[in-house]
């Protein structure tokens, strides 16, 4: 008996009970569409992060060690004098922009609302360093900055409590910081991350809230490219070492961190999720591996009478073993491509849905790994789970077989 004949019988002796090969399959099908659609989903995170947090990977954040220096005594502040040794491009060539920031938390007041807020003194490259999108109105120029302007940029949690969620109401009013009347000129679109976040000159910042001192919280330092940032990152330890008399390494008063190599352990992070996800989706491909092995069993117990005449009349046991290998396979095979359908089918449809539902959500992004990965398994499990049926049904004794009841 070849190979296509074979494959006609399986077929015929499938289609006999069309309810019992469909519900056979079912756990192949949701293996499979469970798979595409996890990893879908995934990957669409995946790149959501990473079109959202690209710009940031040559950026180097500047702090201060809190507490004592290990071994040491009172880390030193960073000062607006670190910052100017950070911009002579003679002694750090390979830095493209320093910005500080100094932070601290007031109480803000718009008619009979009030909510405490994070505030933030810099310069007029903050919205550009942090990666941030005006909503609505402006940021503060570089004039503004120099004036110390009574200016402030919102974020969108203080506009919801302070303005009931109207940005465009908020613009051009009025706002107490602590005992200080500022202007908004502008708010900014959500992050997730610093949204209740009130933004001003870092003269003003320090006149009217913060204090007078020179001191920063922390300098955001951008290399000129992201190949760049670990001489950059060499550079700002050099420079800050030097400045802060630190003759030991080990206790230095001040961290650099690289923004990349955050990035990077996200992206490893977000790479096992993947892969971990896939993984519980894939249990109900083995859930269908064992529902297939069970039927065969089941079809090898109901056929054995015509087993045992095929072997009477012939039929070599190898016949019989790639008989029922055969209607396994194909079992893996239909279950596979209706998993592939499904699964595609959902991936589009919330590539379109989800992200008009939720707008931050990431659309789930397509790709023909995981749909060659999940088939080549579910046809491995075909195989695998009915070996064994197979191997039962070969290894029938003719006389056994035909006297079966």
């Amino acid at each position: 008996m070849n190979l296509q004949e074979a494959f006609r019988i399986a077929i015929r002796a499938l289609s006999v009970n069309r309810l019992r090969s469909a519900l056979t399959t079912l756990g192949i099908v949701i293996g499979v569409a469970s798979v595409i659609v996890l990893v879908a989903l995934a990957d669409g995170v995946q790149a959501g992060f990473n079109d959202t947090f690209s710009a940031l990977a040559n950026h180097i954040i500047v702090t201060k060690i809190d507490g004592s220096v290990p071994s040491g005594g009172a880390a030193k502040d960073l000062t607006d004098s670190d910052v100017s040794a950070l911009r002579n491009l003679t002694q750090a060539p390979d830095i493209g922009s320093v910005t500080p920031v100094i932070t601290g938390t007031a109480l803000v007041q718009a008619g009979t609302g009030q909510f405490r807020a994070s505030v933030a003194g810099s310069t007029a490259a903050y919205l550009d360093v942090n990666n941030r999108e005006m909503m609505v109105g402006s940021f503060f120029t570089e004039t503004e900055e120099r004036s110390n302007a009574k200016l402030v940029v919102l974020g969108p949690d203080l506009v919801a409590n302070l303005f009931g969620g109207d940005a465009r109401a908020a613009l051009g009013k009025k706002i107490r910081i602590t005992r200080t009347a500022f202007k908004v000129i502008g708010v900014v679109k959500r992050d997730g991350q610093q949204d209740d976040l009130a933004i001003m000159p870092l003269g003003a910042a320090r006149s009217y809230l913060l204090g007078g001192t020179d001191s920063v919280n922390a300098i955001t330092v951008t290399a000129a490219s992201t190949h760049q940032v670990p001489a950059a990152l060499d550079q700002i330890t050099k420079v800050l070492t030097e400045r802060h008399n630190i003759k030991d390494p080990a206790k230095r008063d001040f961290e650099a961190r690289a923004l990349q190599n955050l990035l990077d352990s996200a992206n490893e992070f977000l790479g096992f999720l993947t892969l971990f996800t896939a993984a519980i989706a894939a249990i109900s491909l083995i859930v269908g591996g064992i529902g297939i092995a069970n039927i065969m069993l089941v079809s090898v117990t109901e056929r054995t009478r015509e087993i045992g005449i095929r072997k009477a009349i012939g039929a070599r046991r190898s016949t019989i073993l790639k008989q029922f290998l055969i209607e396994s396979t194909v079992l893996s095979v239909l279950g596979g491509f209706a998993g592939i359908i499904i699964g595609v089918a959902i991936s589009m449809t919330a590539a379109v849905v989800l992200p008009a539902a939720v707008p931050d959500f990431p659309a789930p992004q397509l790709s023909i790994t995981p749909i060659v990965l999940a088939f080549a398994i579910s046809l491995g499990i075909g195989l695998g789970a009915g070996v064994y049926p197979a191997n039962r049904a070969a290894r029938l004794r003719p006389i056994e077989a035909l006297r079966y009841e």
